[in-house]
This record gives structure tokens, C-alpha cells and sequence, in this order.
């Protein structure tokens, strides 16, 4: 039970408004120096000077809140999240208000992140972000590494010193805070960066172990988008072997740990040494496999002897012989049935040329029998008028001639 104050102030007292809203800010921060609130966010809005400015509410009551540009915030704030703040209570004479100045930020328990990781979680994965059709293969021998990651922090020496114990290569830092409100942004630039200069083969994203409200800048969507676009192979080595954030759903492989990222990217000398053993012995293998095959080969050829391949040649020669002869006899056999059959065109010719004779004779014969000449022979005259044209009636006028058998008489 929250006791009631006493007043200190008398009812004859009167006061400016300056100096009345000047008591109650005095009042107000003594009396809170330092309070913790838990409540949903709402109202987030960044000015442009960089301070924050929101509210605080439950069902009862909306406290505002500002937090002054500077002041840490690990995680990035989102409408209706449950959080802790922690700060003190100041008045604004100038709109006769009273909120709240967060020196302090925090989720409200593991149960609320947890919450809010899953919820964007899902909504990433429906975006397909999270498809094992994206992933990528890890080269075998990359000749240039990239790390993110701070450049002060465990995770930058672990990564470099088990990749001096394994297989020396060529490492490049792009230098990112890995808590904090800015880290996000950075970790995703510095992936962005490789990206975009190509100078690398791989990409390790690395910070080491710590409080689940300190990892949160790898599940921020923007560096889990930056992840999943890398056309560059990406190794999530982010926290310890229990911690799961979502940059390592977004990654092409996810370690356990920085110095486990270390392990994955590259061989051991020793492994190499052994690989290039076992293919040495592989290629023995091959090679005396194949050359017992070859010997086999030589011995299974029979050699054969001059006079044989001769007599084989010549053997050949006659069956060529043999088929030559029989395509000539059977070419001058149809040769000399086309010359007898030439030989016997002139008997043909003068059939032909007696029928042909016997035709225009009757032909003939048949002209003289339908000439009217003949007609004519049996005592039938031709009459014509002065055109030449045959009259054929006694009305056509004087006739010009009349034509006979032997001869014409003009009238």
C-alpha cells in the first residue's frame, strides 16, 4: 500500500504558474527518481533530432515516455510489445503534463521475446526466406574469409586463431557493434558490403554468448533479409549451442559457435594431408588396374605371319575377281539383248509403214466417196449467184454459173 504524502504546501500560499509548475517538477523527480514501469508500447515515433518519443499503457492508464537520443535500446521497439522501462518521472511545464524519461529498456521475461521472435519468425518463413532451396554450399578451399563482428569482441580472436591452427587464409573484418540499437544495422551493412565488393568467398556472422535480450539484434529483419539475398555463402556462428536466433534460419549454415564457424569454412591440415594420401592411393590403384588390363590386352593379340596376311590379301583380291566377272557378264548379256532388239527395229519400221500406207489409201478412197464431185458425176449440177454462194431456191434471182461434173458455164 503506497502511503499518502503529507502536503507541505499552506492554502494562503499563491503562486506564479511559473513557479506552481516549477514545485510540481521538483515534487514530481524527487518523489521518482527512479521507477520501473511494465506496460505495451504504443505511439513510436523517432524525431528527427533522434529522440524517441512513445507511451506506456495497460488497461488502466498511458504513462508518456521519451528516451533522449543516445540512450542504449538493444533491441528495436514495436507497437503493442511488452516491456520494462526504467527512468524517472519529470513534468512539461510548457503543456502542463507529466511523463516518463526512460534512462532503461527491456523486454517484459523471455516468455515475450520468445513471443515475438516466433510471430516473426512465421512471417518471414511465408516469405520464403527460410527455404532449403536457397541455401548454398560451402566452398572447399576458400582463399578469402569475411567476418562480421566486432572487431574488440571474443568471437573475432576465436575465429581467427582456429583458423591459424587449421588452414592459414586471408581474413577481411567489416567492424559491427553486436548489441545495441545499432547493431542491426550494422551487421547487415557489413554484409551488404561483401556482397557488393565480391571480395570474398565466404561470409561469417559471428558474436559470442550472452543474455537472449543481447542476441536480439540478430533476429531484426534486417539483417536476417541480408542474409537470405547474400549471393556469398553465409556461416550464422552467433552465440552458444542452445541460442538460436533467426539470422540462422536465413544462413546457408548455421555453427554452434564463432570458433565452430571457424571449423566449418575451412579443412585441418592434417585432413588434407590425409585426402591428398587417400587419392594418391586411389590413383595407384587406378593405374596399376589399368595397366594389368593392358598387359592382357598385348597378350591376347595374335600375331599373324607375313605369308598369311598375303594369301588372305590375295584371297580377297580373287573374291573381288569373281564378283567383278559376274556384274560384267550380266552388264553384256542386257547390252546384247538391247543391240537384237535395235536389230529387229527395221522389219518393225516397214509393218509400220505398210499399215500407215493402207490407211491414207481408204482415207482417201473414203474423201473421193464423199467429194461432191461424185455427186455431181451422177448428173447433179452446182447453181451459184454472183458471190459464189450456192442458190438453193428458184426465188434467189439469175444465177452467175452453173457448175457441171466436167466443167462450169457462166450466165
Amino acid at each position: 500500500m503506497i502511503e499518502k504524502p503529507e502536503p507541505f504546501v499552506k492554502p494562503d500560499m499563491i503562486f506564479s504558474v511559473t513557479d506552481a509548475s516549477s514545485l510540481l517538477k521538483k515534487v514530481v523527480e524527487t518523489a521518482f527518481p527512479v521507477i520501473r514501469v511494465r506496460g505495451e508500447l504504443s505511439g513510436i515515433t523517432r524525431a528527427t533530432s533522434g529522440h524517441i518519443y512513445m507511451s506506456i499503457k495497460d488497461a488502466g492508464a498511458v504513462i508518456n515516455m521519451i528516451i533522449w537520443r543516445g540512450t542504449p535500446v538493444a533491441f528495436k521497439l514495436e507497437e503493442g510489445m511488452e516491456v520494462i522501462v526504467t527512468g524517472k518521472f519529470t513534468t512539461y511545464p510548457a503543456r502542463s503534463n507529466y511523463q516518463m524519461i526512460v534512462s532503461e529498456i527491456e523486454m517484459a521475461g523471455v516468455g515475450a521475446i520468445l513471443k515475438m521472435l516466433e510471430e516473426r519468425k512465421r512471417k518471414l518463413a511465408a516469405e520464403g526466406l527460410f527455404d532449403e532451396s536457397r541455401k548454398k554450399p560451402l566452398p572447399k578451399l576458400p582463399q578469402t574469409i569475411g567476418v562480421v563482428t566486432s572487431p574488440t569482441g571474443a568471437a573475432f580472436q576465436d575465429i581467427q586463431n582456429r583458423l591459424r591452427e587449421r588452414f592459414p587464409v586471408r581474413v577481411l573484418l567489416y567492424p559491427a557493434t553486436v548489441q545495441g540499437e545499432s547493431a542491426a544495422r550494422e551487421v547487415a551493412a557489413g554484409i551488404e558490403y561483401f556482397n557488393r565488393m565480391n571480395n570474398v568467398d565466404v561470409i561469417i556472422v559471428a558474436r559470442g554468448g550472452g543474455a537472449l535480450e543481447d542476441l536480439l539484434p540478430f533476429s531484426e529483419e534486417i539483417v536476417v533479409r541480408a542474409a537470405a539475398a547474400s549471393h556469398i555463402p553465409l556461416i550464422s556462428g552467433v552465440g552458444h549451442e542452445p541460442d538460436w536466433m533467426l539470422i540462422d534460419f536465413a544462413a546457408d549454415v548455421r555453427a554452434p559457435t564463432p570458433t565452430g564457424a571457424a571449423e566449418m569454412v575451412v579443412p585441418t591440415k592434417i585432413s588434407l594431408i590425409q585426402d591428398l594420401e587417400n587419392q594418391g592411393h586411389r590413383l595407384e590403384t587406378i593405374f596399376a588396374t589399368r595397366l594389368v588390363g593392358a598387359r592382357q590386352k598385348i597378350e591376347n593379340i595374335s600375331i599373324k605371319s607375313p605369308r598369311q596376311v598375303v594369301m588372305e590379301l590375295a584371297q580377297k583380291i580373287d573374291d573381288i575377281a569373281r564378283t567383278l566377272d559376274l556384274i560384267i557378264t550380266n552388264k553384256l548379256g542386257l547390252a546384247r539383248q538391247k543391240l537384237d532388239a535395235l536389230a529387229s527395229m527395221p522389219n518393225v519400221l516397214s509393218n509400220k509403214m505398210n499399215i500407215l500406207n493402207q490407211s491414207v489409201l481408204h482415207l482417201g478412197q473414203m474423201l473421193n466417196s464423199l467429194s461432191y464431185k461424185s455427186v455431181l458425176s451422177r448428173g447433179y449440177a452446182i447453181v451459184r449467184d454472183a458471190n459464189n454462194k450456192i442458190i438453193s431456191n428458184s426465188g434467189a434471182g439469175i444465177p452467175a454459173t452453173i457448175e457441171f461434173n466436167d466443167g462450169v458455164i457462166k450466165l
